[in-house]
């Protein structure tokens, strides 16, 4: 498949982030969705607002709302990047978030990190499991469900573990949707 003109993802690096984790996702992003990948940074994201007290934790959900208003005339898929500890009211925490069918996507890093569960820093994984969970969630925006298929990358995660047991790739029935979706739709 040739690169899609019309197809724009805007990486956007959220501080706190380490930015090379931001621009290691370019290339492989690029492979997979055949599309012009951007990264922004000169962008400064006021996440006070996303911030709750009560949990130490930042809302996914005002995150992305933030994204939305932020860069509403931009003419793509964004994905914010970010390594604060993300929820959702219903849940404990989440390792991003997407607008199913919309613009929008938000991934952390933190729990994606060993760090996070008191092993030492393994660079080369937590590039592994933010590639899975950001192509997951542009999965989402570009209209994915979740697939069944543990192997698939938009198989759920609800653990870094489930992270680790799936593909960065997506199965041939998603692949096809995903195709559909970007030759038709953007």
């Amino acid at each position: 498949m040739t690169l899609q003109k019309q197809c724009k993802i805007l990486i956007v690096p959220i501080y706190p982030v380490d930015f090379e984790l931001a621009l290691f996702l370019v290339s492989p992003l690029k492979e997979t969705f055949k599309c012009q990948i951007l990264l922004d940074n000169t962008n400064h994201i006021n996440l006070s607002l996303a911030y709750d007290n009560s949990r130490a934790q930042f809302n996914s959900t005002k995150i992305i709302s933030i994204l939305s208003e932020k860069f509403q005339n931009f003419n793509g898929k964004v994905l914010g990047v970010i390594s604060v500890d993300l929820f959702i009211p219903v849940l404990t925490y989440v390792f991003g978030e997407a607008q199913l069918g919309g613009k929008i996507s938000v991934v952390s890093t933190f729990r994606l990190n060993e760090i996070a569960y008191g092993l030492p820093e393994n660079r080369k994984l937590t590039e592994e499991r933010l590639l899975k969970e950001a192509t997951h969630e542009l999965g989402h925006n570009f209209g994915l469900l979740h697939c069944e298929n543990y192997l698939c990358v938009m198989h759920p995660s609800t653990s870094v573990e489930e992270v680790d047991l799936k593909t960065s790739k997506f199965c041939n029935i998603c692949w096809e949707k995903l195709n559909t979706t970007i030759l038709h739709n953007i």
